[in-house]
């Protein structure tokens, strides 16, 4: 589905703009408010690597634009931990409308976001009372988490008082270091997905790279990756190819590479027993088997 981001024709007649912001900051808020990456919500992730591939500027030079809009500007918030980018008065200019599907598409979002503190930014500027409500809502989160951060403290002080186990201690940092190993994993696939692209496919035009951004966004960056290497192991390096696997993938609901995995190697399974059973029965039976030379000469 195609996504419209609307932008105000104010927005060249703002003071803020037009008296504080240079050329660069121009062209850098308007790549925010309308990159692919967008959501209804005006919190969104993204990466610093894939901003300087959309814009042409370098890594440093969004480090020093993003600064700007931070602390300066104050218009955006960026978390480099969970790569998400909230815009401040997103709310003020993008919910001109109301009703149901606004407000269920408000509510999935809100839920996605990991941290939270963005979402009380953003919620500042949202006028109308009906969405402003939903952000209001969603910022009670912290509290549960609190609670249940408590919870833990109390069951840690009881277990102080339990009999000493080596064993479950033992197995309990082996689980929690699988879980860094995990996450660093996974942190180091979303900033690859392009460059194994430009590895292994050759230049990476505009086109492409939205395309891969939108189904990391879609899918996850570790299932992009795995379609193009399934892409090269059949001797292609073509984006369609590529594509056609994702697209089959996602109308199965594979959100994650364990999944597709899994799936792949059934499946890999079913066609070798089909190779097998359809051998089997082009095989000749023993009472009709004759020489081949006979009759030569």
């Amino acid at each position: 589905m195609a996504k419209f981001r609307m932008i105000h024709t104010e927005f060249w007649n703002d003071p803020k703009v037009v008296e504080e912001m240079t050329p660069e900051d121009k062209f850098f808020f308007f790549y925010l408010l309308t990159n692919p990456n967008t959501t209804q919500i005006g919190i969104y992730q993204i990466t610093k690597k894939q901003m300087a591939f959309d814009t042409g500027y370098s890594i440093e030079s969004i480090n020093a634009l993003l600064d700007r809009f931070i602390n300066h500007h104050k218009l955006v918030q960026y978390n480099p931990e969970t790569r998400e980018l909230a815009i401040k008065n997103w709310g003020k200019y993008n919910f001109n409308k109301g009703g149901k599907p606004v407000l269920d598409c408000v509510t999935s979002e809100l839920k996605m976001v990991k941290d939270l503190s963005l979402i009380s930014f953003v919620g500042e500027r949202v006028e109308k009372q009906e969405i402003k409500k939903i952000y209001d809502t969603s910022t009670i989160r912290p509290r549960i988490d609190e609670k249940k951060e408590n919870n833990e403290s109390q069951n840690s002080q009881n277990a102080l008082n339990q009999p000493f186990d080596d064993t479950s201690t033992i197995r309990g940092q082996e689980e929690e270091k699988e879980e860094e190993k995990e996450k660093e994993e996974e942190e180091e696939v979303t900033e690859d997905a392009a460059v194994f692209y430009q590895q292994n496919f050759g230049v990476l035009s505009p086109y492409i790279a939205e395309n891969i951004s939108y189904w990391e966004f879609d899918l996850s960056p570790a299932i992009v990756i795995e379609s193009m290497k399934r892409t090269l192991s059949q001797n292609k390096r073509s984006w369609a190819y590529t594509e056609s696997i994702l697209k089959s993938w996602a109308s199965l609901n594979l959100k994650t590479l364990e999944s597709v995995l899994a799936f792949e190697h059934e499946r890999a399974q079913k066609i070798a027993l089909k190779e097998k059973q359809q051998a089997a029965g082009r095989a000749i039976p023993d009472e009709f088997e004759f020489d081949l030379s006979a009759g030569e000469g």
